[in-house]
């Protein structure tokens, strides 16, 4: 099977089930041909040589697990991803916030908290942080890890200050971390707001009510019921009046709760739950 960099319908399935039962994670409603490209490039890395073996260490093995969910749950983020959307955040939502005595968001599936760290500065620039929390969700836990770090490689600075200033950003972006070597480490002032928690948008329910829900880049992976189904955990997630911001390339269109939200910018895919 490995040779052929191919998996049938049936080791897919069976895969899943395992995954499920052995350590409660659904993957049976993820995008099917991404989920099989990210496990066949997890043989490859791993140096899988059969699907037996696999399911062996799988069952056997909780390191290997781990590594597992490592590859297969989808990590990649920026700071001030798509600056247009996080302009968007400036202009149209943060003054909405700022009503609040409290402000309450909520990051789902924040990878390493890059995104995370982005709202925090907009927050600090709009003089809300100190009177915000901000939840920072995910499915794998060694990303967690990494984001209450607030590391970050010192070659992706470049990128990030750029899109911070297209983002609409006028400070020195260097003021709000402190380079070590290799790395910069985000400074804890930013920092000492967010939660980290585990969160599974597939098996998890909502846990708090929310002023702005942020989940980008992630619904791209689900199958169409699921999306459905975690809109309406969203939809569950914030009042009447709260925000809903997605990724890019994703739409509350084919869901069931299209029609309880407005478009707040329909370019940076910002909704409002109706009133």
């Amino acid at each position: 099977m490995t040779e052929e960099k191919n998996i049938s319908n049936d080791e897919l399935k069976e895969l899943q089930e395992l995954v499920l039962y052995r350590y409660g994670y659904d993957f049976s409603q993820y995008s099917k041909a991404s989920f099989v490209r990210r496990v066949l490039r997890f043989f490859e890395v791993a140096g899988v040589a059969s699907f037996y073996d696999f399911k062996y260490n799988l069952v056997n093995n909780k390191e290997f697990f781990a590594f597992f969910l490592e590859n297969v749950t989808v990590n990649v983020t920026e700071m001030f991803r798509d600056p247009s959307f996080y302009r968007g955040l400036r202009e149209k939502v943060l003054p909405a916030l700022a009503t609040y005595p409290v402000i309450k968001i909520w990051h789902a599936g924040c990878a390493t908290g890059e995104e995370v760290f982005s709202m925090c500065i907009l927050l600090e620039e709009a003089g809300l942080l100190s009177r915000s929390i901000i939840y920072a969700t995910d499915i794998n836990p060694k990303n967690l890890d990494q984001a209450k770090k607030g590391i970050i490689p010192l070659t992706a600075m470049k990128e990030y200050i750029q899109n911070y200033h297209l983002s609409g950003g006028r400070q020195d972006f260097s003021s709000y971390y402190t380079a070590r070597y290799d790395n910069v480490l985000i400074k804890k002032e930013l920092r000492k707001n967010i939660v980290f928690s585990q969160h599974n948008l597939v098996t998890d329910y909502a846990f708090n009510e929310f002023q702005l829900v942020l989940c980008r880049n992630v619904m791209i992976y689900f199958e169409k019921e699921l999306q459905n189904r975690v809109m309406h955990l969203f939809y569950d997630s914030l009042p009447s009046g709260g925000y809903l911001a997605l990724g890019i390339k994703e739409s509350l269109l084919f869901t069931d709760v299209r029609w309880k939200f407005e478009t707040v910018d329909a370019a940076s895919k910002i909704f409002r739950r109706k009133t």
